[in-house]
């Protein structure tokens, strides 16, 4: 072997040995910890996501019983594309969202009160969530009041 040769292959051995030190170094060698299970708040964020993308089946999937059934119908009475027009520009207009921690109804019940914020008001609901095959998804809703707000969101402080 010439020593050009051997100086290419050390050069080959030590970039090998730089890169396998580099990957070990990246990779978690500890077991994964356990997922930590989601709360309701949790699963009202995730449903307010999955209809700021628009993602018709993640939002379905937030619900349950007749609240599931009934948007079910109204995806077939529209069609999934302008289900998904709708989601997007109903909540394209929310400037921000407050959530209360849950009020336990039952061992597998809660109540959680939801603050949206908008542009000139904010809107409080309260939604009532069960929890499923260690899933809490959305049962059903109050109806939306109305706050009214003394500084629109947004307003310049002076």
């Amino acid at each position: 072997m010439t020593k050009e040769r051997k100086a290419t292959l050390a050069t080959l051995l030590i970039l090998a040995a730089a890169l396998g030190l580099v990957i070990a170094n990246n990779i978690d060698w500890r077991p994964a910890p356990p997922k930590a299970e989601l709360s309701p708040q949790d699963a009202v964020y995730a449903m307010l996501d999955a209809a700021r993308r628009g993602n018709v089946q993640q939002y379905l999937a937030c619900y349950t019983g007749q609240m599931e059934a009934a948007l079910r119908q109204a995806i077939a009475e529209k069609t999934e594309a302008a289900f998904a027009r709708y989601l997007q520009e109903f909540n394209a207009p929310i400037k921000g969202i407050a959530i209360t921690e849950p009020q336990p109804l039952s061992d597998r019940e809660v109540k959680v009160r939801v603050e949206f914020v908008y542009q000139d008001r904010n809107e409080v609901q309260m939604m009532y969530l069960e929890k499923l095959s260690g899933a809490w998804k959305i049962a059903r809703l109050d109806a939306t009041d109305r706050l009214k707000t003394l500084i629109p969101y947004g307003t310049p402080v002076q």
